[in-house]
């Protein structure tokens, strides 16, 4: 598996990001979709990675800049064809080493809290991440489910 900055231009990572929208928007009423789409993902603070074995997409996954010592995981999606397989331990591992490279103090996302959302929770709680308050812009919400670990 090789791990790559991505531009979101290919095909490929554009039909996994719509397919993620797409996900969450069927899972989390509007005003709970906190998923970012292309102009998010393009802006300056957000950093996006691709996973790939051979010409198969396999994950994305992203790191927003939300100060100089706190980052937010985003857009962490993998193809329905690749799951159970490492590959998003493997890219959550790449995300929190460049938060450790880039000086972060703390690493914090937002995810959904219902049942369908309980593989993601496993797999961050394996990471160390723990439920915290909303954070950022966040507020509370009962579909909202709030992590955070140290780097």
């Amino acid at each position: 598996m090789e791990i790559r900055a991505d531009d979101l231009r290919r095909p490929e990572v554009l039909r996994l990001l719509h397919a993620h929208l797409h996900a969450v928007a069927q899972l989390s009423p509007p005003e709970s979709v906190h998923a970012l789409g292309l102009d998010g993902l393009r802006r300056p603070e957000v950093s996006v990675w691709t996973a790939w074995q051979g010409d198969a997409l396999l994950r994305i996954g992203a790191l927003k800049e939300l100060s100089p010592h706190h980052g937010e995981i985003k857009s962490m999606r993998t193809d329905p064809r690749h799951l159970r397989k490492g590959v998003a331990a493997a890219l959550l591992k790449h995300i929190v080493e460049q938060a450790r490279r880039r000086g972060y103090r703390r690493l914090s996302l937002e995810t959904g809290s219902m049942a369908a959302f309980a593989p993601a929770h496993r797999l961050y709680a394996c990471f160390g991440f723990e439920s915290c308050a909303p954070f950022a812009d966040y507020v509370d919400d009962p579909h909202s489910a709030y992590m955070t670990r140290a780097v």
